[in-house]
């Protein structure tokens, strides 16, 4: 099949990290986790005492969050029950978020455990949200591809701070 170019240029810094030669970059998850006075600059939308919400900064759509928590743990297993438990809260918290603020009519979730799996950062294991509508592409496309963003990833980023407040008003940081 014949698909059409869109030119993205902001997401070589990230294709070039996935090369195997290439030294491991700085985890970014780790670098968020230990700077909470940076949130706005490294968009963590939301933390808790062990885990939080923060914006993909090569999204695939709109409002594409992941979830992680501050340990850098490579996978399930490596987790205490309640790690997991705290993980799948904070995904939870995630999907409400998105639901309210951007009325979605569907959000893929899912973890890539490995490069191998499409783990852009294999060794800080993180769960994807990724809002879906009708007729916005499949989700081989969304992976393979490059999609054009209608919003700010900064707007976005406003909008589900303040959604959070609303859904979790006592809870967290943000």
């Amino acid at each position: 099949m014949n698909w059409p170019n869109i030119w993205a240029p902001w997401r070589m810094d990230y294709i070039k990290g996935l090369d195997d030669d290439a030294p491991a970059p700085a985890c970014f998850l780790c670098d968020a986790w230990a700077r909470p006075e940076a949130d706005a600059e490294t968009l963590v939308v939301h933390r808790t005492a062990t885990g939080m919400i923060i914006m993909n900064r090569y999204p695939y759509t709109n409002g594409h969050v992941m979830v992680a928590l501050g340990e850098h743990l490579a996978d399930l297993p490596d987790m205490t029950a309640e790690q997991r438990v705290e993980l799948m809260e904070l995904t939870n918290l995630a999907e409400r978020m998105i639901h309210t603020a951007m009325n979605p009519q569907g959000i893929n979730i899912g973890i890539n455990v490995g490069r191998c799996a499409g783990a852009g950062l294999p060794g800080h294991l993180h769960v994807h949200l990724v809002p879906r509508w009708g007729g916005d592409t499949n989700f081989m496309q969304v992976v393979g591809g490059v999609r054009v963003q209608p919003q700010a990833i900064e707007v976005v980023y406003r909008e589900f701070v303040d959604v959070i407040k609303t859904l979790n008003p006592t809870g967290g940081e943000n």
